[in-house]
């Protein structure tokens, strides 16, 4: 039998997609699932192909080329375990294990230094881009030993994006480097899906915009400098209709959001380290209110507020500030995404190279947009950057846009159109630009009923008052 130069364990959308995307960039791959049914409509769909659809783990682990190199597409949690369990027995010193599903990195840590000690190499790789992605081009996060990435770099870098001929895949760091650049990546995602979520309700319901405007001004916003996958994805969301209605599916659906945990898993860690992502926090905490649908039912007939509708100004000029307002506030969400990621590099010891993260999100991934380029172009500037808002050309932009972001605010809080993502950006904002904050009072309270002690602004060290 002829040897496979690789194999997916996990032939679901993903483990599917990834090993066509491989066998059409010239490697010949073996898939292996428990899942008999999909096993058989894998060989089906791959005859003809440089590909061998297996039905039991023996036959699997017999195919491939030694190093071995496996890619497990199981859900996350305990299906990793049991797969690992499973295969741990039958391999050798060198082979290599990849967790590509959405991981938490801490289980990633954990795997990587119990495999490393078994002398398995092991890699927790972020994959974006979802179903297309994983068959015409995703964007990898690999994190592990950095022999690992040797072994797997030309195969990753033919299957991955590409953008100006530069391939969307890179060597994170160690351990679980690779998975905690994707949780980070989804939180940004979380912020990203918001904040567009909530400039459609002002135009939508606070301007009495139609489908068929709303597309005109997404489409147009994704020719300019929001252009990006979810902008672009905006605009076609307003075009489809109900074959059976005739009604937009948009105005179809049912206003809840569902949310698999990885924008959560991005606010508890920033929690964690002492992070501000309010941002994104806001979208994590904007989808729970929304699974509240039959609360929400309720009281809308019971307490009172303005009528969700903008007037008294005109039209074009709501609608310009709304897209700047979204640009600014994606400044700030970025900022936090980014500053989460240059405190957990120190904490965990990553050495994480935020210009190359900027550069494979640039394609593939579900945030790509041009506006990478630019964060690409400032951690160009100053590698160790504190925050995004402080780079010169990130500072003019918040200068020109911030006005923009407090009407957008302020018109939508007259309205009563809740603004979670975008109040929350402008109030990082402030926060962040403030020389002052009220934390005096904040310490002074903990001194006063804790003797939590302070710091003062006239003397070194350390001190307590009696305030009774």
């Amino acid at each position: 039998m002829e040897k496979t130069n690789f194999g997916v364990m996990g032939l679901g959308v993903m483990g599917h997609m990834l090993a066509m995307n491989m066998e059409r960039n010239g490697f010949r791959v073996a898939g292996y699932d428990l899942d008999l049914g999909k096993v058989q409509i894998f060989g089906t769909e791959s005859a003809q192909k440089n590909i061998i659809a297996c039905e039991t783990l023996d036959v699997f682990l017999a195919t491939l080329e030694l190093p071995r190199r496996i890619l497990m597409m199981v859900p996350a949690g305990k299906p990793v375990d049991d797969a690992i369990a499973s295969l741990k027995p039958h391999l050798t010193k060198g082979d290599l294990l990849i967790d590509g599903g959405n991981t938490y990195f801490s289980d990633t840590e954990r795997r990587s230094q119990e495999l490393e000690a078994a002398g398995i190499i092991y890699i927790g790789t972020g994959v974006s881009g979802g179903e297309q992605g994983a068959l015409w081009g995703p964007a990898m996060m690999l994190g592990g030993q950095p022999e690992a990435w040797e072994l797997v770099k030309p195969i990753f870098e033919a299957i991955s994006a590409r953008v100006n001929d530069e391939p969307c895949v890179a060597y994170m760091g160690p351990r679980g480097a690779g998975h905690y650049v994707k949780m980070v990546h989804n939180g940004i995602e979380y912020g990203d899906m918001q904040l567009i979520a909530e400039a459609y309700d002002i135009l939508h319901r606070g301007l009495r915009l139609s489908n068929a405007q709303l597309h005109e001004v997404f489409a147009e916003w994704n020719r300019g400098e929001l252009e990006s996958y979810l902008i672009e994805i905006t605009a076609d969301i307003f075009t489809k209709t109900d074959p059976e209605s005739g009604a937009a599916v948009v105005d179809l659906i049912l206003d809840e959001a569902q949310q698999k945990g990885t924008g959560k898993w991005t606010s508890q860690n920033a929690l964690d380290l002492g992070a501000p992502t309010p941002t994104i926090n806001a979208a994590v905490e904007s989808r729970i209110v929304s699974a509240y649908k039959e609360e929400r039912v309720v009281a809308s007939k019971l307490l009172t507020g303005p009528a969700p509708k903008i007037s008294g100004v005109p039209q074009a000029v709501v609608t310009a500030a709304v897209r700047d307002a979204l640009y600014a506030a994606k400044i700030c969400s970025y900022a936090q995404g980014f500053g989460l990621l240059r405190m957990a590099s120190q904490v965990y010891g990553y050495n994480l190279n935020y210009g190359e993260i900027a550069k494979i999100w640039r394609g593939g991934c579900i945030i790509r947009a041009r506006f990478l380029n630019d964060i690409r172009a400032a951690f160009a500037r100053t590698p160790n950057l504190a925050n995004l808002m402080i780079d010169p050309e990130f500072a003019k932009a918040m200068n020109t846009r911030q006005a923009s972001l407090r009407k957008v605010v302020a018109l939508a809080t007259e309205s009563g159109i809740p603004v979670l993502a975008f109040s929350s950006s402008l109030a990082y904002y402030d926060a962040y630009r403030s020389e002052r904050l009220p934390a005096n009072l904040t310490q002074a309270q903990r001194d006063y009923f804790g003797a939590h002690t302070y710091r003062r602004v006239d003397k070194e060290g350390v001190f307590h008052t009696e305030w009774q």
